[in-house]
């Protein structure tokens, strides 16, 4: 009688699926004391690679993380230090003042045919500075100085005012500062003009002064930036015979348009 082969063996199950004689790859261990037994090789059980991930970029993010943090104590610490500097010196801007103000011509004629019109002016300035700082000096070049109508749009005039230094708590006062202008207007000034100075009560102009200042404060400096000074509400009239007019300067306003930083140090 012929030996059949159990149908679980591997070669047989093998052979009756793929049809060919060569024994499929297997390996053998020990069982019960010496007998092998056989398994198949399943390469589709292997488990599958995974890369692990790299940390390479560690190091970096902790060095831009320490830069960031350093940064920021360092504009802590700079804005500690413009508080206390602010708090002890105190800032102020320089103060203007137009203490008189007086007109010694202002004539405005027109020709025959009335084709031209000529304005002829001269005004006499006293303008007195103060530094209210104790600690800050300010440094000023000549002044541009401009008189002119209240609503800016005629030009009666124009002068200098010298350069000068203003020390801490000090106050600088120039007298017969002149104002002047001899130019032709075109009809259109002309006629804006003209009934303002025949009113009673006076017309009202105004005053500005343009140059360019350096403060100090120690052994600190700033650039030198743009300021401007504007006196408002100044009343005057036509001066009659060959004596000024004085124009009224009490209800006027100097403004102090300054915009200057030291240090990091806005006032």
């Amino acid at each position: 009688m012929s030996d059949k082969l159990p149908s679980s063996s591997p070669t047989v199950a093998a052979a009756a699926k793929g049809g060919t004689d060569e024994p499929l790859p297997s390996t053998t261990a020990p069982v019960n004391g010496g007998a092998k037994k056989t398994h198949l090789y399943n390469p589709t059980s292997r488990p599958t690679y995974r890369p692990q991930p790299h940390h390479r970029n560690r190091p970096r993010r902790n060095y831009c993380c320490w830069t960031i943090l350093i940064i920021l104590i360092l504009i802590l610490l700079a804005a500690i230090t413009c508080t206390v500097l602010y708090v002890l010196y105190r800032p102020h801007r320089p103060s203007f003042t137009l203490a008189s103000f007086r007109i010694h011509r202002l004539n405005l004629t027109t020709s025959a045919d009335s084709a031209s019109s000529h304005l002829s002016t001269l005004f006499n300035l006293t303008i007195s500075s103060k530094n209210p700082n104790a600690y800050l000096s300010f440094s000023y070049d000549p002044f541009t100085v401009s008189c002119v109508s209240s609503d800016g749009d005629v030009f009666l005039g124009n002068g200098t005012l010298p350069a000068f230094f203003s020390g801490s708590k000090s106050e600088t006062t120039f007298r017969g500062v002149a104002v002047a202008t001899s130019s032709d207007v075109d009809a259109e000034t002309m006629n804006g003009l003209r009934p303002e100075l025949k009113k009673k009560k006076g017309f009202l102009l105004k005053v500005e002064m343009d140059t360019r200042v350096m403060v100090k404060m120690g052994s600190l400096k700033s650039k030198k930036v743009g300021i401007r000074v504007t006196c408002d509400g100044i009343k005057g009239i036509v001066p009659k015979g060959k004596s000024p007019a004085v124009a009224n300067v009490f209800g006027a306003k100097c403004e102090v348009d300054l915009r200057i930083k030291i240090w990091r140090w806005t006032f």
